[in-house]
């Protein structure tokens, strides 16, 4: 078949030419900024989940929905090594231009704006990489206490205002959220929660691992109460067929039930990988109808594919004893285990085991679903281990 009318291209964070599954939740989203226009409180959303499920397509959807219905918004990503105040400053500051340029906000915002320039310049000392222009003077006692907690507060305040005054809302999407330290993540929960407090429209939006809940829980308390914490998972059969079928059919080429059924049981209903699927059952069929022969020869390539890019950027990440305890947690399947279990493959106690856990936990390779339970973050990474390490050997 034309390689070029392909219509899978799986990538990171690349919209599937058929979103299927997430119908309810941005649903629930719209719900949540309609609201938020006419200053009825509903929760925030933090979407959580596997690698591969589809976060990131799912998050900047809900973006795209926003800003179809006129609301403002802001997207960030949060890497490893940057602090959450330099991420946000630039961000805020384009919200902030937005809204000046709306009569009946211009007020606000500049005050705002003013708020940030206080925020930016107290705080360059603690977060040196903060960069962010500043368009008026900071105003004496607005924001320039130089805590974080407090001058956030006081800086989303000012953002919710211009926002309310201009009869609209601020949606602030945050992606890879559970990179964020937990004193800044403490901090942004406050904000949140202090404009929620004077039912001002600001709403937050992030996705993360699924230790972020547990995480966002240990920074405040009533973060569960502030935020609704959807578990975004494979999605269920149905989803999945869809999600193959109608781009194929969109082409006219049809996929016999077979072969779409093996699709299904290769991915576990993973989004990442059905696109990585379909993507090389295209190339390998020759013609319509895609059969179940298409299907396991491309297979090989799929999973070389996946090794080589999915799987092995986040291999190649770690430290040789690291490799050897997930190694070891690959020898008891997908999980979770109980840190005891995986203990006993080295012949040592729990507690020497202990730090190369919690590294491996901030690298986002693993999470704890439950007190003495390890998982994998990455689906399928348990057989991706035992491909790169054939050989079972700790020594």
């Amino acid at each position: 078949m034309d390689p070029i009318r392909n219509p899978f291209s799986p990538g990171a964070g690349r919209a599937p030419p058929e979103l299927a599954g997430r119908d309810a939740l941005r649903e629930e989203f719209r719900i949540t900024f309609e609201r938020a226009r006419i200053g009825r409180f509903s929760k925030s959303l933090m979407l959580v989940g596997l690698r591969g499920v589809g976060k990131t397509v799912l998050l900047d959807s809900m973006r795209d929905d926003a800003e179809q219905a006129r609301i403002h918004t802001v997207r960030i990503e949060a890497p490893e090594g940057r602090s959450l105040p330099a991420l946000l400053a630039p961000q805020l500051r384009q919200a902030l231009l937005r809204l000046s340029q709306i009569e009946a906000a211009k007020k606000f915002a500049v005050r705002g704006l003013r708020a940030l320039a206080g925020f930016a310049k107290k705080l360059k000392v603690t977060y040196a990489d903060i960069e962010v222009g500043f368009d008026y003077d900071s105003e004496p006692g607005l924001a320039d206490n130089g805590d974080l907690e407090h001058d956030l507060q006081a800086l989303f305040e000012q953002v919710g205002l211009a926002a309310k005054s201009a009869e609209t809302v601020l949606a602030i999407f945050i992606d890879e959220l559970q990179y964020v330290e937990e004193a800044q993540l403490a901090a942004l929960i406050t904000a949140i929660h202090r404009t929620e407090q004077r039912q001002l429209p600001v709403i937050l939006v992030g996705a993360g691992l699924p230790q972020l809940r547990a995480r966002m829980g240990n920074a405040k308390s009533y973060a569960e109460r502030l935020f609704n914490f959807p578990v975004i998972g494979p999605l269920p059969p149905e989803a999945a067929r869809q999600a193959l079928q109608k781009p194929l059919n969109d082409e006219g080429v049809e996929i016999e039930a077979a072969a779409l059924d093996q699709i299904l049981q290769l991915t576990h209903g993973y989004a990442y990988f059905l696109q990585e699927w379909g993507s090389h059952t295209w190339r390998a069929a020759q013609s319509s109808p895609i059969s179940i022969v298409d299907v396991t020869a491309a297979s090989l390539t799929a999973i070389a594919a996946l090794d080589e890019s999915f799987f092995r950027v986040r291999f190649d990440r770690l430290t040789p004893k690291e490799k050897k305890y997930l190694r070891a947690m690959s020898e008891l399947g997908p999980g979770p285990h109980r840190s005891g279990d995986i203990s006993a493959y080295f012949n040592v106690p729990v507690s020497s085991l202990a730090p190369t856990r919690s590294t491996l936990i901030a690298k986002g390779m693993v999470w704890s679903p439950n007190h003495g339970d390890t998982a994998f973050t990455v689906p399928m990474f348990d057989e991706f281990m035992k491909r790169i390490i054939p050989e079972y050997d700790l020594n």
